[in-house]
């Protein structure tokens, strides 16, 4: 599609800059789209592998409590876990990823996972506290990771549509309009030609 610009030398030239600029600029975003592939693949596998870990770490600590309320009963077990002594905050900061703001969480820990004495308790239950307190760092890298993943795929997208709009509309648009200014320069050119030939032609005959 021709673009809305008047035939001049001039703007044959700034076309011309523009044209270099766009494929520039279509080069970078492309580059930019590639690395943010293959940085999205490695924490992909990352998410996959952290994600069958969690699963199975859950599952073992499930187990484990369900042992020690059979061993406890689920009355005594509601009572030692009745007043929890350890607190965790999460503060975020963020990282770049080539231009894509990611989340890394850090967790602030106060107090210990164990609220009460080991006299009459499982070491079911102590076992089972200790891997969720272990698992809680594990739940946070995945958090981080996926919505690290979330936002590269927006970001990909974004930039896939940049590189399209690029490649397929505003580059060839540049391409078509300066070879339609450079026939009507040429075609300007040619009957400039023709008539200072008819007005020497006039002249000589007189």
């Amino acid at each position: 599609m021709l673009l809305n610009v008047n035939a001049t030398r001039m703007e044959l030239l700034r076309l011309r800059k523009r044209l270099s600029l766009a494929r520039r600029g279509h080069k970078l975003l492309k580059d930019k789209r590639d690395e943010l592939m293959r940085q999205l693949l490695e924490v992909i596998d990352r998410v996959k592998e952290l994600r069958f870990s969690i699963e199975k770490e859950f599952q073992s600590i499930l187990e484990r409590f369900v042992l020690a309320k059979a061993a406890m009963g689920p009355y005594q077990v509601e009572q030692e876990l009745l007043l929890p002594v350890k607190k965790i905050s999460v503060s975020i900061s963020k990282r770049n990823i080539i231009s894509v703001r990611v989340p890394v969480y850090a967790k602030e820990v106060s107090g210990d996972i164990i609220p009460y004495g080991y006299m009459n308790t499982s070491g079911e239950m102590d076992i089972a506290l200790n891997d969720f307190d272990k698992f809680i760092d594990n739940l946070l890298d995945l958090a981080e990771k996926e919505k690290a993943v979330q936002l590269m795929a927006t970001e990909i997208e974004e930039t896939r549509r940049r590189v399209n709009v690029l490649e397929y509309k505003l580059i060839p648009s540049i391409i078509e309009t300066i070879r339609f200014i450079t026939m009507k320069l040429d075609e300007t050119e040619r009957s400039n030609v023709v008539r200072l030939m008819k007005v020497i032609d006039i002249v000589r005959s007189h």
